[in-house]
């Protein structure tokens, strides 16, 4: 069964660097675009970014706008999120999911993995 794998968060401080990875072991993400949300306590969850199946075409929140990179390794089958200039309103747990298309429509598919926290704190 498809199952999504997120790794990379942890504990950084404000201005530091953190890069996440999705992936589905046993499967391949090549033919999906994948997206990235976060929740945050008391908070409803958020897109944050996406990527199409080929890469080519991407899209991020305003609040991440400069400050994330969304790409993927379809040789290795893993899309990665790079944050940059980390913020405490940052801190949430960070969820990737696979989209119902090959572009980034919006719409999340059934496939989501488990989470990672990120927490950005001084």
């Amino acid at each position: 069964q498809l199952q999504l794998v997120e790794s990379g968060g942890g504990l950084v401080q404000p201005g530091e660097t953190l890069t996440l990875s999705c992936a589905a072991p046993g499967f391949t993400l090549d033919d999906y675009a994948i997206a990235w949300f976060r929740q945050a306590p008391g908070k409803e969850r958020e897109g944050v970014s996406c990527i199409s199946s080929s890469g080519r075409t991407t899209t991020y929140a305003d609040s991440v706008k400069g400050r994330f990179t969304i790409s993927r390794d379809n040789a290795n089958h893993t899309v990665y999120l790079q944050m940059n200039s980390l913020k405490p309103e940052d801190t949430a747990i960070y969820y990737c999911a696979i989209d119902k298309f090959y572009y980034c429509s919006g719409t999340a598919s059934d496939y989501w993995g488990q989470g990672t926290q990120v927490t950005v704190s001084s």
